[in-house]
């Protein structure tokens, strides 16, 4: 027999869900942060005599890496431009929803 989990088990899962996630993003931000100084460090040692560090390619890796960063962080954080927790939420009431009706055509 299935067991109906109380809100309070549900609520702790999507806690559980959530701690996930931002544990994601600081990994994710800790990896950004060491391949990079890594990049910096190797960049600085390719310098040849009298160049400056500032060039364009120099950055790009953490530039764009950023932007993935950046997106992330708002996934987690901020808000959801596409699939945000509305929508989830929507879309799991509907699949449960449609799956009740099937389990109910079945009987």
């Amino acid at each position: 027999m299935n067991k109906i989990p109380t809100d309070e088990e549900i609520r702790y899962e999507i806690a559980q869900k959530r701690v996930k996630k931002i544990k994601g993003f600081y990994t994710h931000l800790a990896v950004y942060i060491c391949v990079n100084i890594f990049i910096v460090f190797l960049n600085i040692s390719n310098l040849k005599s009298g160049e400056s560090y500032f060039q364009p390619q120099n950055f790009l890796t953490a530039f764009f890496w950023g932007i993935g960063l950046i997106a992330h962080a708002l996934s987690v954080f901020g808000i959801d431009v596409l699939f945000g927790r509305a929508w989830e939420e929507k879309k799991i009431k509907e699949l449960m929803n449609k799956n009740k009706k099937q389990s109910q055509n079945w009987e």
